[in-house]
C-alpha cells in the first residue's frame, strides 16, 4: 500500500517562501514520477509541477522560475520549494505519485495521493 504524507503549508506573507515535503512509502521510490498539485477555494484541482524518475521536471506557466521540484530518494521524499508566493498561490496543495516513470501534467496518470497541506498567502 502506497503512502504520501505531506506537510509544510502555513500562513505566509505575499512574496515568502515556504518549502513542502511528501514523505512517501509502500514502494520502491526512484522508480517513479511524482508530482504536486493544487486546489483553490472554489476552483478545480490543477497541475503545478512534476518530476521524473530521472528528475526531468514539469511546471506550469504560472508557478515557473518561483517553484521548484525536487526529490530525494535516499529518504523517498518529495520537494516543493516555493519562492516569491503570491495571494493567487492560495490553495491546498497535493503530493501525487504516478505509475509512470515519466513526468506528466496529466492528474489521471496519478494514482495515489497524499492528504493536502494548506497554503495561504497574506497580501
Amino acid at each position: 500500500q502506497v503512502q504520501l504524507v505531506d506537510t509544510g503549508g502555513g500562513l505566509v506573507q505575499d512574496g515568502g517562501s515556504l518549502r513542502l515535503s511528501c514523505a512517501a512509502s509502500g514502494r520502491t521510490f526512484s522508480n517513479y514520477a511524482q508530482g504536486w498539485f493544487r486546489q483553490a477555494p472554489g476552483k478545480e484541482r490543477e497541475f503545478v509541477a512534476a518530476i521524473s524518475w530521472t528528475e526531468n521536471t514539469l511546471y506550469a506557466d504560472s508557478v515557473k522560475s518561483r517553484f521548484t521540484i525536487s526529490r530525494d530518494n535516499t529518504k523517498s521524499t518529495l520537494y516543493l520549494q516555493m519562492n516569491s508566493l503570491k495571494p493567487e498561490d492560495t490553495a491546498v496543495y497535493y503530493c501525487a505519485a504516478s505509475d509512470r516513470a515519466i513526468a506528466t501534467m496529466q492528474e489521471e496518470f496519478y494514482r495515489y495521493w497524499g492528504q493536502g497541506t494548506q497554503v495561504i498567502v497574506s497580501s
